[in-house]
């Protein structure tokens, strides 16, 4: 995409209006004001794999984006909590405890969100691998750039942030050299508007799509288990 040169505004001239503040115009990540910025990227990155989301599939906290871009694709589908609370659940687990889920089991795994939350995030990602069968993919977001999740952090912690070599060089580890497709997703004024919280819907298309690498607001991640008919 080309851009317009843009004025770099003098030392001292920058006007910041109503970014210029301490505190967050959303600590919420933006909901209360639309979609939020990173589930922009997340949705459009699950929309264009939707046709991998079908037969038996795990979705982490609920399954609110298996129904929605699975539907009648989906025989089964299961959901993954941490704690035994979540009445919606499956499967209770930890992903960064072998035997957390059945071995070579599911078609898909739409994991979103979820890996900055487990101290071994590689222990998590052997678990995700093994837990799909030959053949089946990973759906995975993982933040760069973001606020800390105060309800996670308070629960069972919130510890990491990545970029898109950590993720690519976690998935190929396990997954094997070239069943990975890991993209960086965002901008500076994309991140900076998802740190204050502001939503999607308040900027524009162009600059929510203008990716610099510089600055990953969000890593999408596809990766396929080996399978005989690959």
């Amino acid at each position: 995409m080309t851009q317009r040169r843009l004025r770099v505004p003098p030392v001292g001239g920058a006007d910041l209006g109503d970014l210029r503040r301490t505190a967050p115009i959303s600590r919420a990540f933006g909901f209360e004001r639309g979609q939020p910025i990173d589930r922009y990227y997340l949705e459009r990155f699950l929309a264009l794999h939707a046709q991998d989301i079908h037969g038996r599939v795990l979705e982490v906290g609920d399954d609110g984006y298996t129904r929605r871009y699975g539907g009648d694709r989906v025989v089964r589908s299961d959901i993954l909590s941490l704690t035994p609370d979540n009445p919606n659940a499956t499967i209770v687990g930890d992903l960064a405890r072998a035997g957390s889920l059945p071995t070579d089991t599911f078609d898909c795994l739409i994991v979103t969100q979820t890996l900055q939350f487990v101290f071994n995030a590689q222990a998590a990602v052997a678990t995700l691998h093994r837990a799909l069968k030959p053949g089946g993919v990973l759906l995975a977001s993982i933040p760069g750039i973001s606020q800390v999740c105060r309800y996670d952090m308070d629960r069972w912690g919130d510890y990491w942030r990545f970029t898109d070599a950590a993720v690519r060089r976690l998935l190929t580890d396990e997954f094997g050299p070239g069943r990975v497709d890991v993209q960086a997703q965002g901008n500076v004024l994309a991140a900076l508007g998802f740190l204050h919280g502001i939503g999607a819907a308040e900027l524009t298309a162009a600059e929510l799509d203008t990716v610099d690498a510089d600055y990953q607001l969000l890593i999408t991640a596809y990766a396929r288990r080996s399978g005989a008919d690959q």
